[in-house]
């Protein structure tokens, strides 16, 4: 675990923007087992290419789309040890990685961007990703 000094403004990057911060497994539980509406799900880390790629694709495809999911959350791996856990077993059969960013359509996991889908890439193609995820997924 990681002071919470240090994480504080790494979570702030994405509550400031409507990001709900899940910090237990029934928390996880209660917003992934709703089975109507979409849900993007943020595995959020300390790591580089969290700061440079994921948290900036993330925001920008919410703020530049006109249509979107219907709730925002993360989880902090290196922190929430057992919300994390639990949002990963939705996550299946992905294998754990961090960051990592999920797309839930009535219960059921529709869109995934694994760490390599976002250290191999540049932000425009990730950004491209969730607002095609969005389009397809979410209701206008």
């Amino acid at each position: 675990m990681y002071p919470e000094y240090m994480v504080a403004p790494i979570r702030e990057d994405l509550t400031s923007v409507g990001f709900e911060q899940l910090m237990t497994p029934e928390e996880v539980e209660s917003v992934l087992n709703q089975k109507e509406g979409t849900v993007l799900v943020a595995i959020n880390s300390v790591c580089g290419c969290a700061a440079s790629k994921a948290r900036p694709a993330l925001k920008m495809a919410v703020a530049s789309s006109e249509t979107k999911p219907n709730k925002l959350v993360t989880v902090f791996a290196g922190m929430e040890g057992d919300a994390v856990a639990k949002a990963r077993e939705f996550m299946l059969p992905y294998p754990p990685s961090s960051p990592s960013i999920a797309l839930f359509k009535d219960g059921e996991l529709v869109h995934m961007i694994e760490r390599h889908h976002i250290e191999g890439n540049d932000l425009t193609r990730i950004v491209d990703s969730l607002q095609g995820a969005f389009e397809d997924y979410c209701a206008k």
